[in-house]
């Protein structure tokens, strides 16, 4: 082979070469964007020409979840919600599921069961069954603390504690009055019924509402009322109804002669032994501001939430010399009201005696 033959072989090799590269550098290039077209509208390919379908077909279920549908809704926000849960497998298919229905599909506002992967149709007959829809309500009886009220409410409404707990903080956005450092008290007990799009301001809100509501009843001014709550708070811990005007008696007459309240419930609250029968020695003798054993005078606050019944009794208390109170013997809540010290240190032990012979009375 000549120089010239030699060279010519190179630049035919080196153009076959270049060639190759070239050709390579596009199959990548196509392979690469086909892939990006893919990754964008594959789904929508696949749908189309029949390799897959925009629903599950319920074989292969999960896990409960929850879904709200909230008022004023309509068809295609709940779709969307029941994508996002993972319920249904697209938006799409239960939509065009619920355009075809005749009647239309009326769905009522609150928290549903539903399950993982449902085929559109399962998703709809489980919105449409009653049984799967929770009634988002709460009870909150007489008595129940701040923090017992708030995890009931979180319970009730599904709404996290923490949202409650952090809603709490601030009781001036409830529109109670200057100072009060704490809605202790001011969350009235009752049933509540809530919508899904409410929020835990938006409940405690109307809780409190509901407790100014109940004062205004009563005319106590807005300078009384965090007095008035924290009168009747004790005397919803003390006893049961049938003895709140009497206990209110005994607070406002201690009051008066400057005497010690020497509240059990008051001491407990102060030192954390909430729902304690005995007191603890730490309890009485803890130096909090709720502590009636070692400060005069009415604690800082109040140390439940009272419904009206207590409320009244804070507001009216009884005619009577009563000075002391303490549990009556027979384990049914009655008290035994005495005026001197004497007579009250025998009811104590009288009903000491009551405890240690029965055994099973729980006190």
């Amino acid at each position: 082979m000549n120089a010239r033959s030699s060279e010519q072989g190179g630049r035919t090799g080196r153009r076959v070469l270049i060639s190759l590269l070239v050709a390579l550098l596009l199959l990548g290039g196509l392979a690469g964007a086909g892939a990006y077209l893919w990754s964008q509208y594959g789904e929508q390919i696949s749908l189309a020409m029949g390799w897959s379908t925009n629903d599950y077909d319920d074989s292969d279920q999960g896990a409960e979840v929850s879904v709200a549908i909230r008022s004023g809704e309509i068809g295609s926000d709940i779709a969307v919600s029941l994508e996002q849960a993972g319920v249904v497998k697209t938006s799409d298919a239960f939509y065009e599921l619920l355009l075809a229905q005749q009647p239309q599909v009326e769905f009522l506002p609150g928290i549903y069961t539903v399950r993982e992967r449902m085929s559109a149709q399962a998703a709809l007959d489980a919105l449409q069954d009653p049984e799967n829809r929770r009634q988002l309500s709460a009870t909150i009886p007489e008595g129940l603390t701040i923090e017992g009220t708030l995890k009931r409410l979180s319970q009730g409404s599904g709404i996290p504690y923490e949202e409650f707990a952090a809603a709490a903080t601030d009781p001036a956005a409830f529109g109670v009055p200057a100072g009060v450092p704490s809605l202790e008290g001011w969350l009235f007990p009752a049933t509540y019924e809530f919508t899904p799009e409410m929020t835990a301001h938006d409940i405690v809100a109307l809780l409190v509402s509901h407790q100014v509501q109940v004062l205004d009843e009563f005319g106590v001014p807005e300078a009384d009322r965090e007095r008035v709550l924290t009168i009747a708070s004790i005397v919803q811990r003390e006893g049961r109804d049938a003895d709140f005007a009497t206990i209110s008696q005994v607070i406002h007459k201690r009051l008066a002669i400057d005497m010690a309240l020497g509240m059990d419930s008051t001491a407990q609250y102060g030192s954390g032994e909430h729902g304690s029968f005995w007191s603890s020695d730490e309890a009485l003798s803890d130096d909090n501001p709720w502590n009636t054993y070692v400060h005069k005078g009415l604690p800082i606050g109040p140390i439940s939430n009272p419904g009206r019944a207590a409320i009244d009794a804070a507001l009216h208390p009884a005619d009577t010399d009563w000075l002391f109170f303490v549990n009556a013997p027979g384990g049914n809540g009655a008290l035994t009201f005495t005026s001197n010290e004497a007579e009250h240190e025998a009811a104590i032990q009288e009903y000491r005696d009551w405890c240690a012979a029965t055994p099973d009375s729980g006190c």
